[in-house]
């Protein structure tokens, strides 16, 4: 990710200060895999992060990549040093204002280095390791992101010379045609003690340099605060901006209780949903499924974090239920369930806040292993290309320039097969490091829940504020309603893997029409531009027309044709374009409603307020989340269909413009000009007629052929949505056998004549209840080990062929050697055999992609 950097103006404090300024080197957390984590990024991760990157500057260098975003981060200050304590009044600054490169991006945290500063009045939220955090949920293209705070300096920390080294780091979410990025950039700060050395100064020259810097610096003050306010992208001012900044961060602040708040307006679900439109409308077409299976695992991860934000919603309402109920039966003081479910609460957000930095160390420890790991491969298939080039050089020396252009050719372009191979693989790899480490800290969460319930009893229980009889009783309900919960949850997990597969067996289905229409249109439009040289030849072959004009007119044809397809690809695109438009901002509208309309049901029929039994709570949410599923799956599939109907309409529009257009190049143009050259006009009309029929039966062949693939492609539909039915029932039924052995695995247990204490035997149910929540398996990581194993598989086959490859280049270079008696034989002999080893391995590495694309359609 490379950042731009641009110049940045803070206020002047009344005092004098010292100015430090700095500008972002680039960092990149390299992959796509962020995508697959999204709710876990931002539902879990938004209140600090535990650890920074501790990057050497070389090290920081080596990793950058070159992005297109256009994201530049500026941390940037003054020093007062004329008061005691000295005063660092410092401004972080996010700009997204670049009008080539700037895009929408989501999930904005930046983290902010302050160890050894006394932050004063920050709305940052400062942790013990000297990290504060600010995030922002969105950031329009455009627009910019800044906030001030001031800081005193901490004398034990620095000064006789020491340095205070206090980087920033931002990670945001970035959405490009088909794929969703996590993006990071850090930028170093450093903050130095100079030495103070007495030295006596010519006033008149102190005086004047004074002046000449003052009034350069209000020059440029002025003119750069002149640009920034008559910009029309940065409309906002400063000081409208702050405030609008500090009012969200104060609204961050009242929602991170809720860190599963599945109900964001601007979350990264949203995105996901356009980036259906960019794959319709934009992929190629040999790309579209490996767009769609990213999207699809994107789509699955998302899933599987919002089930487990309404898994501890619901865990932690059903134990304020069984509080409350115990109040009730008379079973316990209501100053006592008071407090204890105080300490459930301090409990409950403890846990969070640890599993959330325990996923931020995770976070970080994976990607600094996953960037070394991309980093040692890439750099070692660079070194590779370049000895092959390096050789490629030395053995073109001794060519010709057309074999050489050829050769040169045909190694770039394995290059880049090689390449995109491997970084595939590193991809596919990364992904499932961070779906083990996803499922590793939702198993822990889980567990640690039941330890909280079981733990807060227990020490009831020994205080005596709980009977032991009501604690049993306690424990013995918790048992049954997680049970409960259990078979919920087994059933919102199946129905939304039924939901996710058939909207994507449905969307499988809109890419092959595309591909349908799209041979269909090309076929039409080849059709046309054939018929041009094809009257051209036959006017020839006739008589009609000298030999010495054919070669003109056909060059003069080819140009022609060229400049109407040419016309035909860049009118498509522009339509294109405007039609994405209008479907994403359709899109959004009805998705937002929809969204908004369910936040409406959830605030209104809080089961938690209009029931105190636990199975109508049970029940609402089964209800309540599977009317949402369906309606949102209803509606999504509906617009996925009016969007393949508004694209096949548009190039059905362009496709008949682009035809009627060649026919006017060959009726007004060519057939005038073969008149011109004496052709007969009565065997130019006959052609022309002919030409007519032809089109008319193209076109009609064409549509049977449409519709025989349609018909089938519709029957195949039918059936993969059969087989998904059928798949639900059994994945629930089998899933119930399981629950019911656990069950009765439980009660056997329970009833051995074991002699357990009451703490034993509680902290046996704990330890099942431990085990048995985590007998089921995640939406995602099925998928995600599918694709690990069959890129490792396809990567030992493909370069087992290859090796088959360079061991016969090795021999018949052996044999040739010994053959050929001329160093001139030789060379050109060496040459073609190259020549020939480069075409195989190219061929091995496009097959290879083309089994993946029938694995995937199949």
């Amino acid at each position: 990710f490379s950042a731009m950097h641009l110049p940045l103006v803070i206020q002047a404090s009344e005092a004098p200060h010292r100015l430090l300024t700095s500008a972002a080197p680039d960092d990149q957390w390299s992959h796509s895999l962020f995508a697959l984590i999204p709710s876990w990024t931002k539902k879990i991760l938004f209140k600090r992060e535990s650890s920074v990157n501790h990057q050497l500057p070389e090290d920081v260098s080596n990793m950058s990549m070159s992005s297109g975003f256009g994201i530049t981060l500026q941390k940037c200050g003054v020093v007062d040093v004329e008061h005691d304590p000295q005063t660092a009044y410092i401004t972080l600054l996010i700009n997204n204002t670049n009008t080539l490169l700037s895009t929408n991006i989501t999930d904005l945290v930046l983290l902010d280095n302050i160890t050894g500063l006394h932050v004063q009045k920050n709305s940052g939220n400062k942790t013990t390791d000297g990290i504060q955090i600010y995030r922002k949920r969105f950031l329009q293209g455009g627009e910019y992101f800044a906030i001030n705070y001031s800081a005193l300096l901490d004398a034990k920390e620095m000064w006789d010379g020491r340095v205070l080294t206090l980087p920033v780091k931002l990670t945001f979410r970035s959405s490009s045609q088909n794929k969703t990025h996590l993006v990071s950039l850090t930028t170093s700060f450093t903050i130095t003690e100079e030495e103070k050395t007495k030295v006596s100064y010519s006033h008149a020259i102190h005086a004047s340099g004074f002046f000449i810097a003052f009034f350069v610096s209000l020059v440029l003050t002025c003119a750069i605060f002149f640009i920034v306010y008559r910009t029309p992208i940065l409309k906002w001012s400063f000081h409208s901006k702050n405030q609008e900044i500090r009012h969200e961060l104060s609204q961050n602040h009242k929602l991170e209780h809720s860190q599963f708040n599945s109900g964001d307006l601007f979350s990264e679900d949203i995105i996901m949903n356009d980036q259906i439109i960019d794959i319709l409308s934009f992929e190629e077409s040999g790309n579209m499924l490996q767009a769609l299976e990213d999207l699809e695992v994107a789509s699955l991860t998302r899933a599987d974090a919002d089930l487990e934000a309404y898994r501890m919603q619901i865990c932690k309402e059903v134990i304020a239920m069984m509080m409350k109920n115990m109040v009730l039966s008379h079973s316990l003081f209501p100053h006592v369930e008071k407090r204890m479910s105080s300490i459930f609460k301090k409990q409950f957000l403890a846990m969070e806040k640890e599993i959330q930095e325990e996923y931020e160390r995770k976070m970080v420890a994976l990607t600094a292993e996953c960037n070394l790991e991309t980093r040692k491969k890439m750099e070692a298939q660079h070194q590779k290309a370049r000895n092959a080039n390096e050789e490629a050089e030395e053995l073109m020396k001794k060519m010709n320039e057309k074999p050489a252009v050829e050769y040169r050719s045909l190694l770039e372009r394995l290059h880049r097969l090689e390449q995109d191979g491997l970084k595939r693989f590193l991809l596919v790899k990364q992904e499932e490091y961070f779906a083990k480490a996803y499922r590793q800290l939702a198993v822990t969460q889980r567990k640690e829940l039941h330890n909280i319930f079981f733990t807060q009893i227990s020490n009831a229980t020994f205080k005596g504020e709980l009977k032991l009889e009501a604690a049993k009783t306690l424990v013995e309900d918790y048992s049954k309603i997680q049970g409960d919960i259990e078979e919920l949850m087994d059933f919102l997990q199946a129905s939304t893997k039924y939901h996710l597969n058939r909207r994507f067996a449905y969307r499988k289905y809109l890419i092959s029409k595309i591909h349908l229409r799209d041979s269909q249109a090309s076929a039409l439009i080849n059709a046309a531009a054939t018929q041009i040289s094809s009257l051209i030849n036959k006017m020839e072959r006739a008589g009609h027309l000298p030999e010495s004009h054919l070669g003109v007119l056909l060059d003069r044809a080819e140009a022609e044709m060229n400049s109407v397809k040419q016309k035909f690809d860049h009118d498509l695109k522009q339509e294109k374009q405007k039609l994405r438009q209008k479907l994403i901002t359709k899109r959004r509208r009805e998705v937002l409603q929809k969204k908004e309309h369910r936040r409406e049901q959830l605030s209104l029929g809080d089961p938690c307020k209009t029931t105190k039994e636990v199975s109508p709570y049970l029940s609402h949410w089964k209800n309540l989340l599977s009317d949402h599923t369906v309606e949102f799956e209803e509606l999504t599939e509906k617009l996925d269909n009016e969007a393949g109907e508004e694209l096949k309409e548009l190039l059905f529009s362009v496709t008949e413009k682009t035809v009627e257009e060649l026919k006017r190049v060959q009726y007004g143009v060519f057939v005038q000009e073969l008149v011109k050259l004496s052709v007969p006009k009565m065997f130019l009309l006959e052609a022309v007629e002919e030409h007519k029929k032809e089109m008319v039966v193209k076109h009609e062949q064409l549509e049977r052929e449409e519709r025989d693939k349609s018909t089938a492609a519709e029957e195949l539909l039918q059936l993969t949505r059969q087989k998904l039915s059928q798949e639900l029932e059994t994945s629930i039924s089998e899933q119930k056998k399981l629950r019911s052995w656990e069950q009765s695995v439980f009660t056997q247990l329970l009833s051995l004549p074991l002699s357990l204490s009451e703490e034993e035997l509680l902290r046996m149910r704990q330890e099942l209840h431990c085990c048995f929540s985590q007998v089921d398996t995640s939406l995602a990581w099925p998928k995600i080990r599918a694709r690990t194993l069959l890129q490792s598989f396809e990567m030992e086959q493909r370069d087992a062929e290859v090796l088959k490859v360079d061991q016969n280049l090795a021999m018949t270079n052996k044999q040739q050697h010994s053959k050929m008696k001329t160093p001139g034989s030789r060379n050109r002999n060496k040459i073609d055999i190259l020549k020939k080893s480069l075409q195989d391995k190219i061929f091995i590495y496009e097959d290879s992609v083309k089994d993946e694309n029938l694995n995937k359609v199949s």
